[in-house]
This record gives C-alpha cells, structure tokens and sequence, in this order.
C-alpha cells in the first residue's frame, strides 16, 4: 500500500465530484477499508450493506457517499434504508484521518522560464490551485459530517488537509553520462510547502559506514519516469542530482529545506559533480550485496553514486543527507580539501567582539546546541551559522578557511530548547515528532553566504561526554598539532541516540561520511591542514559540551557557551 499521494497540480479543483468521481478515491476507499479488516475494526459495521459475500462493494458506497456530499441522509432511504447515520458519522470521521496520514504531494508540470515576473506569476497560481483544493477536501469532509448527523459544527477546526508540499516540474536537458532513462525523469525546479509539513516515517535511525565500490552502475540500472523525480541541488558549492521514487518523496521536500535547488538554467547541459538515488528497489541494484543494505556509493567511471535500497529500514532522511554528504566529502578529499562533519559560525557580542568558531563531532556532541546555546545569551549580539553539520577547511592567501554544504539544518529536536519546535513551526519540516530522536529540517542560511570562504579563529573537537565541574576545564587548547590530531582522529563521543550505536563510541575524525572510507588519504590531508592553522595562530582545542552526561543534557551547552563567549571577550 502507497503511503504517498501524488495529487495533479494541472487540475483546478472547484468542485466535490472532482474528488470523489476520480479513481484515487476509491482506491484509498479500498485500501482504508482493507486496514479496517484486517484489524477486524468496528468501524466497518457502518458500511455492512455495501458487503456482498466477503466483498465491498466499493463503487457503489463510493455513488452513495457522492450522492451524501449533495443530500440529507434522510433523503437516500430509498437508495439505502439502514445506514446507521451514528456509525457513518465515525467511519467518515476515521477515513479523514486515513487521508490526512498520508503524504500528500501536488506537482505540476510547468516549463521553467528565466524571467522572474513570469515564474513568480507561475508559483501564485501553484499556490492557488493548492488552497482550493484543501478547501475542497475540509468543505467536502464537512458536508458529509453535516448531511450524516443534521448539524454543523460549532467550532470549526483547519486540520491540515490538503497537499503538504507542491512541486514544478519541467524535463531538462543535462549530461546523462550515456544513461538514457535520465532524460526522461522530471526535474523539480520550484517548491512550495503548506506548514506544519510533518511526516512520518519508518524509520528514525541510520546504521553503519557506507561502503564504497568501484563499479560502474548509472547504465545498468533503469528509472521510470512515472515513479522518479530529480531534484537537483547545490551542496556547498558542488551540483548534485538526487533521484527520488515517488514512494519516498517526503525526502525529497526534505532536501528542499536542506539544500539550494540548482535552477534549470544552471543545470542544462552540465555533467553533476554526484549523483543520488533513493528508493530503488534492492532486486533493480546490479549485483545486490547485502552489505549495501543501507547505502553504497559506487565509483562510477563517470562520477561517484549513491544508492539508498528503497526499504522500511532506510525510510529515514539521515540516509538521504549523509549519502549525500559522504559523496561530496569523497569529493573534497580526491581534490585535497579536509571534509569537516561539525558546525561553524561568526559570533558577534554585543561588546563588538567577534570570532569565526568551527566545532567538529559526530552526531549528538552538541555542535549546533552550543551554537543555539550561544545565540539566546544576553551578551551576544548575532550568531551567523555559516555550516551546521558538513564543511570543508580550505587554504586561501595562506590561510585556513572554511565554507559550508547546507543551507538548513536537520536538527534533533530533544537537543533543542522548549518552544524551539513552534518558533520554527512556518518554515520547518517535522519528522516524527512522536518518536526518539524525532527531527525538523529548517533552513537557517542562505547559499551565497555558506560557499564564501571564511577565516577561521577557533576549532574545537566538541567533547560530550566528559563531565567537568571547574570553569576553567570546559575549553582546553592544545600546545601542538600533533596532540590536536590524536583527539580529533581518535573521534570519542556518547551516543546520543541518533544512531543504532550506543555508550562511548569512537569513529575516526568524527567523521563516518568520507574520511574513514579513504582514511589513509585523509590523515595526510589532515596533517597538512592542522599544521597549517597551528603555523597562522588558529586555536585548536577541545570544548566540554556534556550533551551526553546525564543531568547535563540542557545545562552542558550553555556552560559551554559561556565559557566561549568569556574566550572571545578577551581576544584581542
């Protein structure tokens, strides 16, 4: 069964029969109706004259619920006499909120126009179609709820009810490395998102290193246009195309919150630094391993891969991100940049002090907690989050710099701060808010200012699980890049609950996504980096976050913020 609703953008919706005379709707009647048998629900009673032998008969109640979208009850006994209105009444009820758990998409075709008059004109009607066809579906819902039980409602509720995200699309002439049915996907250009946008997924965690192999894959494997999208996207400053099955769209808003989308005319014609397909079945993957389970990147002749099975154990947009990232950072490392999996941004007090911090660790070391920590303090005056999970250290003019890959942020949301979750609620993408390690995708930044290089002041392995009591404990700098290196390779952190791990976990370089794919590599890399910025007075060392102390989970990062902010007071 579809979790996703691909609803046509093409269509502007006026009317009940639109919705109720198209074959989706009977299709979700059969699919609701097949749960509710299954669980030998109650609900089903309401609908027991439409049975016929062990069978429904779903066109007719389909007719018969047409027909209550313009009638009284009262007024179809003669079509159907013993309809129980009370048990109608809460079958209707329980097929809205059937409706509303799905993913509900909207997408369009529209041809990609340069002039930004015409596109805008084009995202209004977008816009438009999408509030009409929302209003459709609560008014629909609400009549029958009325012609069922002869009242309305007295308080009137806008549950979100309508599509949750809009796409346009247009097919885009690029480079397809000689694979043909590349051509033929339809390339989102434009997004539009109806907030609160949550989903929910089935999975919340990710598992593992992702394995590398050369092997050519991109003319060997075939999408069909009817079940893929392509969203192409900038990650720092690198073209990316990612390839989403339909199944999993959910992801693919996601990158849009996440990352810049590449426009048409930036991508016509151009061969993409890395590719990305998410949801293809493991029996289309040539040669499937089942060590490739969660993802794999293959070495493609013409570029790196990534390739994430379409199962319920990888329905998790952290598989998307990080394959994402682990491509760009195999990238970085093959051009002799350092790949950083941390967090960086200029702080300004409001004494006129200011400083450019990088914080490195894996997930759950408390990188943008501290940031956020940073930002609600009285002293300080502008946190300008520059990266806030994946960048890379660069050498300009004989310094060391740093830019960004992300325009968002992908943030657990038991890290953050109470009422975080509803200031952000107008631009964020909540994913499973009801469960551990429960997420929002929310934009923070914009792309110009995460690709231009940066001088960096501080870089600080973010320490989570070392319990200190005195002040002066919770930022130490190192005296050498020798000892910088050996804590920042070595990678301990306490597992947070973002991955399957669990207690004092090591990764090298707190980096699982590149640098320990090709780590021999990467130490030299690395050597020559840290060496550097110990030679032009950048200060390394280690700040004490506590987010995996227990006690310390709220209270660990803002210690730790302020003792940053007492080391930036008194820099010169």
């Amino acid at each position: 069964m579809s979790r996703s609703v691909i609803i046509d953008g093409s269509v502007i919706y006026t009317n009940y029969s639109q919705i109720m005379g198209h074959r989706k709707f009977e299709e979700l009647l059969k699919e609701f109706i097949t749960i509710l048998s299954e669980k030998n629900s109650p609900l089903l009673e309401a609908i027991s004259p439409f049975k016929f032998g062990n069978e429904y008969d779903i066109r007719r109640l389909s007719e018969y619920l047409h027909l209550l979208s313009m009638r009284n009850i009262r007024e179809l006994i003669h079509i159907m006499n013993y309809v129980n209105p009370e048990k109608l009444e809460k079958f209707i009820e329980g097929f809205y909120s059937f409706w509303r758990s799905k993913h509900r998409f909207m997408v369009r075709h529209e041809k990609y126009v340069s002039d930004y008059n015409r596109r805008a004109s084009i995202e209004y009607t977008m816009t438009m179609i999408g509030d009409q066809f929302k209003a459709v579906i609560k008014n629909l819902y609400r009549q029958l709820i009325s012609n069922i039980s002869n009242e309305f409602p007295k308080v009137m509720r806008q549950l979100p009810s309508g599509a949750q995200a809009m796409f346009l699309y247009d097919y885009i002439e690029c480079d397809d490395f000689g694979a043909k049915w590349m051509k033929s996907i339809p390339t989102i250009w434009g997004a539009i998102f109806d907030p609160p946008a949550i989903f929910y997924t089935k999975s919340n965690k990710r598992k593992g290193i992702i394995p590398i192999e050369e092997k050519d894959i991109l003319d060997k494997i075939n999408l069909s246009s009817n079940e893929w999208f392509r969203i192409p996207i900038y990650v720092g400053k690198l073209l990316f195309f990612n390839f989403v099955h339909k199944e999993y769209l959910a992801h693919g808003a996601g990158l849009a919150n996440l990352f810049e989308i590449a426009s048409p005319k930036d991508i016509k014609n151009k061969k993409p630094d890395g590719i990305i397909i998410f949801g293809i079945a493991p029996e289309k993957i040539p040669d499937y391993n089942e060590k490739w389970k969660n993802a794999v990147v293959f070495k493609d002749k013409n570029c790196y891969v990534g390739v994430i099975p379409g199962t319920d154990e990888n329905d998790y947009f952290g598989y998307m991100k990080k394959t994402t990232l682990t491509v760009h950072n195999l990238i970085m490392i093959d051009n002799e940049k350092l790949p950083i999996h941390g967090s960086m941004a200029q702080i300004t007090l409001k004494s006129g002090k200011k400083a450019t911090a990088m914080f490195v660790g894996d997930s759950g070391a408390g990188k943008s907690e501290t940031l956020d920590a940073l930002n609600r303090m009285e002293e300080v005056a502008e946190v300008n989050i520059i990266i806030d999970d994946m960048g890379s250290l660069d050498i300009y003019n004989d310094s060391v710099v740093a830019y960004g890959t992300e325009t968002g942020a992908f943030v657990r949301l038991d890290d953050l701060p109470p009422g975080y979750a509803y200031h952000t609620m107008d631009r964020s993408i909540f994913m499973n808010p009801d469960k551990i390690n429960a997420r929002v995708i929310v934009p923070f930044n914009n792309y110009k200012d995460i690709i231009t290089p940066i001088k960096i002041d501080f870089l600080f392995y973010a320490n989570n699980y070392t319990e200190v009591k005195d002040e002066s404990e919770r930022i130490k700098f190192f005296e050498t890049y020798e000892d910088a290196l050996k804590v920042f390779s070595e990678g301990k952190r306490m597992a947070k609950g973002t991955t399957s791990e669990k207690g004092l976990t090591t990764s090298y370089f707190a980096n699982p996504f590149g640098a320990i794919q090709m780590k021999e590599k990467h130490e030299k890399i690395a050597q020559k980096f840290f060496k550097k910025m110990f030679e032009t007075g950048v200060k390394v060392g280690e700040i004490r976050t506590m987010l995996g102390v227990e006690g310390y989970e709220k209270e660990g990062t803002m210690l730790a913020a302020k003792a940053l902010m007492k080391i930036i007071e008194q820099k010169g």
